[in-house]
């Protein structure tokens, strides 16, 4: 009898083991993207709220950006004359023809946006 069993007990510590390190992996997996995750998130919001007006680049150099006189956010003498307090006021109250994103957007997006502006620096 004890014979009959052996596949089944042998099937069934396989199949434990499986699961372990399939567990393992993904634990680790989310570890590693959890700290690319906010550099995706603040690319994917930057790419649906500013992109419009200031291009996927930061450059503004659509006809669009150029009649809303969008800012070029990737302009080194910009970048070095305006602080992140400054950013982040212009993204969270709007400014001159930018809307304001304080109610469409939380404290850490606009955080994670002022970031993603400073990335944008050419």
């Amino acid at each position: 009898m004890k014979q009959r069993f052996k596949p089944l007990i042998l099937s069934v510590v396989v199949l434990g083991i499986s699961a372990a390190v399939l567990m393992i992996g993904v634990a680790k997996s989310r570890n590693v993207s959890a700290s690319s995750a906010i550099a995706f998130d603040a690319s994917s919001v930057y790419n649906s709220k500013c992109a419009g007006c200031h291009g996927r680049d930061g450059r503004a150099r659509s006809l669009h950006a150029k009649h809303e006189h969008a800012r070029d956010l990737t302009s080194g003498e910009w970048q070095d004359g305006v602080s992140d307090e400054r950013i982040y006021n212009s993204i969270s109250n709007g400014k001159g023809k930018m809307p304001a994103f304080k109610k469409k957007l939380s404290d850490s997006q606009i955080d994670e946006l002022v970031n993603y502006v400073r990335r944008l620096r050419k």
